[in-house]
């Protein structure tokens, strides 16, 4: 009785936080108008699944696992088990398309606006959607998801308190290997391209240190800054990708070797045990995939607790942030760019190919900030806005485009791989 209570409060614990992690995420989008992007709409979309998964699958799964039974029939059992097949393949596509997203960001950064298209963004969630209502309402109600291709549930032999979900081999493995197998082999390729890329980067911007000769921070500053940066962003894809493979894996690896030997009475503590685990991922997403990011933390603190973020005192020494720019139209030579509005100064100090040539090259960029967070404020420049209020600038203002325009597009070259190797967090 005890152990059934307790129970009952931990998954209504996980049902609680997975339903509120993604309210959050879709308030902090709502609410906060430069997370209102192309980009995010697969955000969203994640978010809105894995909170219909928790409200409206979740429940069902804690009453199964408290009483031991199923006392809403077979027509709603096989409703429930088809919403759960849904939500979770749409989450897990979600999530492959947050990865794709994210590899064409950072491969080609340049064609990234003409590539995602709104459009784009929503033929690909309808395709998600189309994929996920293919693998669960359509064969489930038609049968074919059965041994004997009767629809489960609803034979003469069926326990009338039971709902199970019944498997063949032609089932389990096209749904696992389209839904999860394939997903993951791409999710992995995709981010294990996308940290090649930020490890390159940071070697690229170390190579410029070792050749720059004038310089305000020691050389062993410098590769230790580089160095965190790469361990940073190669600890975020691999939690990313590491809380994906360990809650899904399992379940698939189940899921498939049950399906194959067609067993119709699975262990229920080991089914039990994988399914939560899968269940996990979409409380675990709102952090993985929201918290990660800057701009989602800051709309996170204004929502729970109107934080606004805190400056340093004016007296605080200057801090230098470099970051590195792979561009051929940038200048030999730029003067230091005082930027109107704010406390931050550009620069940009490349040199010609030994060749005189105008081919590829890399460019170092020095941002020097007051007394504010150097790298929220190179991050701002970057992306186009001003991180707090300066001489009466709305925190929404533009700035200025103070810089010389090979150094701007040599800023929109580097943005998105700014987000890997920079961003904190």
């Amino acid at each position: 009785m005890w152990s059934q209570i307790a129970l009952g409060v931990i998954l209504s614990f996980l049902i609680l936080l997975t339903v509120c992690g993604n309210v959050l995420v879709c308030l902090a989008v709502c609410a906060t108008r430069r997370l209102r992007s192309v980009t995010n709409c697969f955000i969203v979309s994640l978010a809105i699944t894995d909170l219909l998964l928790g409200a409206l699958v979740l429940p069902f799964s804690t009453l199964i696992q408290v009483i031991g039974d199923w006392p809403l029939g077979a027509h709603f059992c096989n409703v429930y088990i088809s919403l759960d097949v849904m939500l979770s393949t749409a989450s897990i596509l979600n999530l492959l398309a947050i990865s794709i997203d994210r590899y064409i960001a950072v491969t080609v950064p340049l064609r990234y606006p003409t590539l995602v298209l709104p459009w784009h963004v929503g033929t690909s969630l309808a395709v998600i959607w189309l994929v996920s209502i293919g693998v669960s309402f359509v064969p489930i109600h038609l049968g074919w998801n059965t041994v004997d291709q009767t629809v489960q549930n609803h034979g003469k032999d069926d326990p009338a308190g039971d709902c199970r979900f019944e498997l063949n081999p032609t089932y389990v493995l096209v749904d696992s290997v389209a839904t999860f197998y394939l997903p993951l082999v791409a999710m992995c390729w995709t981010y294990y391209r996308v940290f090649r890329i930020a490890r390159a980067q940071a070697k690229r911007i170390l190579s410029i240190h070792r050749a720059c000769s004038a310089t305000t921070m020691s050389s062993l500053s410098r590769v230790s800054v580089l160095a965190l940066h790469e361990h940073k962003a190669a600890l975020r894809l691999s939690v990313v990708l590491g809380a994906f493979v360990v809650c899904w894996f399992p379940y698939f690896t189940f899921f498939t070797v049950m399906g194959i030997r067609k067993e119709t009475d699975p262990p229920r503590m080991l089914y039990s045990v994988v399914l939560w685990l899968g269940y996990a991922n979409s409380t675990l997403n709102p952090f993985l995939y929201a918290t990660l990011n800057r701009d989602f933390r800051s709309a996170y603190g204004r929502l729970l607790c109107g934080w606004r973020g805190v400056n340093t005192s004016t007296g605080t020494p200057s801090t230098l942030l470099e970051a590195g720019l792979l561009n051929g139209l940038t200048p030999s030579s730029s003067r230091a760019v005082c930027i109107p509005g704010s406390s931050v100064m550009l620069q940009d100090i490349s040199k010609k190919n030994e060749d005189g040539s105008n081919g590829a090259s890399l460019s170092l960029v020095k941002v020097m900030s007051n007394g504010h967070n150097s790298c929220t404020e190179i991050r701002h420049i970057i992306f186009g806005k001003i991180p707090n209020d300066h001489d009466g600038m709305k925190q929404s203002d533009p700035i200025q485009p103070a810089v010389h325009p090979p150094v701007t597009n040599a800023i929109k070259q580097f943005r998105y791989i700014f987000r890997e190797i920079c961003e904190d967090g």
